[in-house]
């Protein structure tokens, strides 16, 4: 599945350079004192009252943000999360790329229950099917599946959904 970004190209100098001409320097301003302090903040529920209120993230109930998160700094808007997740320590989470000569912009979609370890980028354009788990280190560059387990650099599905829960069904029998 291709990722769903809207491509906006320029023309002189690389797309970062004219960064500002896409979006408001004070807001990145904003955007990056919030989230440097909800990075540090032990507080979940507060991370999550800064990401609703001041970023504009929608971010489900009982969810958790692990230390050193890093949502998207111009465009965290278009993030979404579900309720009851967790992402991992260090995880990056993108909604723009910003190339030579474009830059693209995607919404993020992260599912309800949704299990991302640590050290993962998920790229912009990308939806993470509720009860996915996405292993350590993984650079999600495509959709995920609910209830898939994904891992790896390039991602891909290790256990469907079917496969895990058949596990699962293994286990508990013995």
């Amino acid at each position: 599945m291709k990722r769903r970004t809207t491509r906006y190209y320029v023309s002189g100098p690389n797309s970062l350079w004219q960064i500002y001409k896409t979006v408001s320097f004070w807001k990145v301003v904003k955007n990056f004192i919030i989230i440097q302090i909800a990075r540090y903040t032990p507080f979940l529920g507060v991370k999550n009252w800064l990401y609703r209120t001041f970023l504009k993230m929608k971010v489900g109930e009982k969810t958790a943000f692990a230390l050193m998160v890093v949502p998207d700094t111009m465009f965290p808007e278009k993030i979404s999360v579900g309720s009851n997740t967790v992402i991992g320590f260090n995880t990056t989470i993108l909604a723009h790329e910003y190339l030579i000569k474009e830059y693209r912009l995607g919404d993020v979609k992260i599912g309800s229950e949704v299990m991302i370890g640590a050290n993962s980028t998920i790229l912009p354009g990308v939806e993470i099917g509720d009860g996915a788990i996405v292993s350590a280190g993984t650079l999600v560059h495509r959709d995920v599946p609910a209830g898939s387990f994904v891992g790896g650099n390039p991602m891909q599905v290790i256990y469907t959904k079917e496969q895990l829960e058949q596990r699962e069904k293994k286990e508990s029998d013995h």
